[in-house]
């Protein structure tokens, strides 16, 4: 990762936020902190920052309102911090164009993971990028079947709802209970663990044909992160 990237810091904790600073630096990044949500669709107008760590709780303007105000001018990714795990379902079905959720407490170093992986998601997708094999995953709604490459997956009904969900919205984090509602059509009451054990099945078939895109996202759910050529 080019030792050019800088971070943009939106905290009012000053001890959240120096940790932070420091563990970018680390990383061989440059940081800058602002403590409430006033100026940050300004600075990020004027500074272009490679990333934006953006806490929910902020004075002046809450971390809604200035993810929806940069989204309305720039891509910029943006890695939402919430205090609350449950919270991050309501984020996640307000769908502010946020790029990742993170919840505290937190550890630094998977905050510094996770703005790479976002920040490499970027690099891929931009205009340009060398292009990697993206296996093409058709799917026939009234045979259940999914086919990777023209071969058959061999998936049950519930791990094709599966797949077809996640594959809506390749790189955004999708909740358990968010896959829950799509994988039952009678709505019956489950376990959100019920969810990670249709993913580890749907990883093992996805993993036989050479496809490895279906990442955990720690305390929240998952998302495919490998691109796709089309349905």
């Amino acid at each position: 990762m080019s030792a050019q990237v800088h971070v943009l810091i939106v905290e009012d904790e000053p001890k959240i936020a120096a940790l932070l600073g420091e563990y970018f630096q680390m990383a061989g990044w440059r940081s800058s902190v602002l403590d409430s949500g006033a100026r940050v669709a300004g600075w990020v107008r004027e500074f272009e920052p490679d990333a934006v760590v953006l806490d929910l709780m902020l004075p002046v303007r809450n971390g809604l309102d200035v993810c929806r105000e940069v989204r309305a001018f720039s891509n910029v990714p943006i890695l939402m911090l919430t205090a609350r795990v449950e919270e991050i379902d309501r984020l996640l079905g307000l769908e502010l164009g946020a790029d990742d959720y993170i919840c505290k407490p937190f550890s630094p170093r998977e905050v510094v993971a996770r703005v790479r992986a976002v920040l490499r998601r970027v690099a891929a997708a931009a205009p340009g990028a060398a292009a990697s094999h993206a296996p093409s995953i058709e799917f026939d709604d009234e045979a259940f079947e999914a086919r990777c490459d023209g071969q058959s997956l061999g998936l049950t009904r519930v791990e094709f709802r599966l797949l077809r969900k996640l594959l809506e919205r390749p790189g955004r984090v999708l909740s358990r209970a968010r896959l829950l509602d799509a994988l039952y059509e009678d709505y019956r009451i489950v376990s959100d663990r019920t969810v990670d054990s249709h993913v580890k099945n749907l990883r093992r078939k996805l993993q036989a044909r050479g496809v490895d895109g279906v990442a955990s996202v720690y305390g929240v759910g998952y998302r495919f992160e490998t691109p796709v050529d089309g349905e």
